[in-house]
């Protein structure tokens, strides 16, 4: 791939090599009537001075474009940015015409008895300023053009990894483990207490039957997500027993907010998979909805594990929030407690 500076968007250096010349061939031409046949002749002094003037100004520009885009790079500035860009091009591309025209005022008056300073100056200018909003138009189309492409792209690859976190969340509910697990547990239950047995299949079902009806959504009703995590909720109480707490602290008018789907599911199967739950270090999961966020919480007593976190749970929702835009999702880690921090969704 070719280098570039970032804030141009590509490699110019051929449009550079390219465009200074024809334009200084182009512009003696039409703006001062210069032709090979006739007076005022375009000469190789009428082409030098241009090419000078022409490329001061281009190249300046270019700066002020790079300059701009630093000062103002977010996408919803763009209007201002182009705006200040203009601006500052037109007072920088007029000084300059003004300053190195009047070094090269005699080039152009060679063979021209008639011409008088306000015509060239007219000329200069006019032909100073198509230079500039040809540079602008050049560049912005091809910067826009590049930044479209590169929105494209990202937009594909965030669909894809929303399709892989989907896919990778039903993965962990079909693999082995979780199956054996919750068969252990259902045959330890069914002599001793039916009744629990059935609600315990009930909930089993609950689980897969979301999963599959939420692969399609981007985002669903928090009330909605709850119910589904306490059922996973039960099926792991059902398992570890008083070993392991859910407390659940949301306000009532928080419920028709909206999350990315699974996401509540995943948190809570990350502090089971990294946290020690037993009798003498129970597990207590809470959530909260604090200034329009939902907070889930874990007190820490990680377990000794041969293979570190990949951090892929978090990485799936932090994907998936980027890929609808809507906030962003903090994670917070003390001596004691471990804290994710996921934005509600307005509906």
């Amino acid at each position: 791939m070719d280098k570039h500076n970032c804030r141009i968007g590509f490699n110019d250096a051929w449009l550079i090599a390219i465009g200074i010349p024809v334009l200084s061939f182009i512009i003696p031409i039409v703006f001062f009537s210069c032709r090979f046949n006739r007076p005022p002749f375009l000469t190789l002094g009428n082409y030098l001075a241009t090419f000078g003037i022409t490329a001061a100004i281009w190249l300046g520009n270019r700066y002020i474009m790079i300059y701009s885009r630093r000062r103002y790079p977010l996408f919803n500035e763009v209007r201002r940015r182009l705006i200040f860009q203009s601006t500052l091009m037109l007072v920088y591309t007029v000084i300059t015409n003004l300053i190195l025209g009047k070094l090269t005022e005699d080039v152009f008056r060679q063979e021209r008895v008639n011409i008088t300073m306000v015509d060239i100056l007219i000329h200069s200018n006019s032909a100073a300023i198509f230079c500039t909003i040809m540079i602008i138009a050049i560049y912005e189309s091809i910067f826009f053009i590049h930044q479209l492409k590169h929105s494209v792209e990202e937009a594909e690859q965030l669909k894809r990894e929303s399709l892989k976190a989907e896919l990778n969340a039903l993965k962990t509910q079909v693999n082995p483990h979780f199956l054996f697990n919750n068969l252990n547990t259902l045959s330890s239950v069914i002599p001793e207490n039916p009744k629990l047995a059935v609600d315990f299949v009930q909930q089993l079902s609950k689980l897969y039957r979301h999963i599959l009806e939420v692969k399609d959504e981007q985002s669903i009703l928090l009330k909605d997500e709850l119910e589904v995590m306490k059922a996973y909720a039960f099926l792991l109480q059902t398992r570890f027993g008083n070993n392991l707490e859910v407390a659940i602290d949301i306000p009532d008018e928080k419920l028709d907010k909206r999350i990315v789907p699974l996401s509540l599911q995943i948190l809570m199967e990350n502090a089971i998979k990294h946290n020690i739950v037993s009798s003498d270090k129970p597990l207590k999961i809470e959530l909260t909805a604090p200034d329009g966020r939902l907070v889930v919480r874990n007190n820490l007593q990680k377990k000794h594990q041969i293979f570190e976190s990949t951090g892929i749970g978090l990485t799936n929702i932090r994907n998936r929030y980027k890929l609808i835009g809507n906030g962003q999702v903090d994670v917070d880690e003390s001596s004691s407690d471990f804290i994710v921090s996921i934005p509600l969704i307005e509906n």
